[in-house]
């Protein structure tokens, strides 16, 4: 993505992060696009090139009423394999592409002794990425403000591990997953440093097919846990994949959207493009 689409983006992500601000009030195009300094004809081409669909549709797909209903459908859909994602008569879910691997219990005690991580930073449709890999897999993908701050918090998860700024094929794997065409995928592995219980609840945000929504408690539900919705939370927030595990899609029961690791005004964006992608496919 070129520095021009990050500024974009930047003007999108202020943008719905004004639309939520206001949603009560149904703020007008000319609203919008005064609050992110554009004129109104400028901005609803800016948004519909990159949602695909106009600002006051994508509101609709935002709003509360609109995630209820989504909830509403029969969990059990939620997390059948072969659930069409919509995009496509071929497109699959997440978890028939990715699988998970978790660290050994020496590798987990002693925060990645001993392993080589290969980093580099890429361009998404939702802001600037670093992605790590080990040989075994991809262990990092978080969303980035700044390249250093960014590549020291990764680090400080795997104090002990030797670290290369160098993309690999598995980096390109990877960012393929935040493109569109979900046809041309190959399996991707995931080497993950977390706990018997987070590596259950990140499995189950990978059966989550892309335009559907989940709660903690069905999560909770689905790991056969049903009383554990805080842990459930506790461990969604500390997903280290960003948007290929996809916890942005697991909101309150309420039908308000939440928080995000990395940070709101994105998980809102991510859930109304997703949706408006899924629509503008049916």
């Amino acid at each position: 993505m070129s520095s021009q689409a990050a500024i974009n983006y930047q003007r999108i992500s202020k943008a719905i992060g004004y639309i939520t601000d206001n949603f009560q009030s149904q703020p007008s195009l000319d609203d919008i696009a005064n609050h992110i300094h554009l004129s109104p004809t400028h901005f609803q081409k800016l948004f519909t090139d990159w949602a695909g669909v106009s600002p006051k549709k994508f509101l609709q797909y935002i709003s509360v009423q609109h995630a209820k209903q989504i909830l509403k459908k029969d969990q059990l859909s939620l997390f059948e394999t072969t659930h069409e994602t919509g995009l496509s008569s071929t497109s699959r879910l997440h978890d028939l592409f990715i699988t998970i691997e978790g660290m050994t219990p020496a590798e987990y005690k002693q925060g990645g002794k001993n392993l080589n991580i290969n980093y580099s930073f890429a361009e998404s449709h939702f802001g600037k990425l670093i992605l790590a890999s080990t040989s075994k897999g991809i262990c990092s993908i978080a969303f980035v403000e700044d390249e250093q701050k960014g590549l020291e918090q990764m680090m400080a998860k795997f104090p002990n591990s030797n670290f290369q700024n160098q993309p690999d094929e598995m980096h390109q794997q990877a960012t393929a997953f935040f493109q569109s065409d979900w046809t041309q995928f190959k399996p991707l592995k995931l080497h993950l440093k977390g706990s018997d219980f987070q590596l259950k609840v990140w499995e189950c945000l990978l059966k989550i097919p892309m335009g559907d929504l989940s709660t903690y408690g069905n999560i909770a539900a689905q790991i056969d846990n049903p009383k554990a919705s805080r842990a459930v939370g506790t461990a969604i927030g500390s997903n280290p994949i960003a948007y290929l595990i996809p916890c942005h899609r697991v909101i309150q029961a309420s039908g308000v959207f939440g928080g995000y690791m990395w940070g709101p005004n994105r998980k809102t964006a991510i859930i109304g493009w997703e949706n408006a992608k899924i629509n503008s496919n049916k």
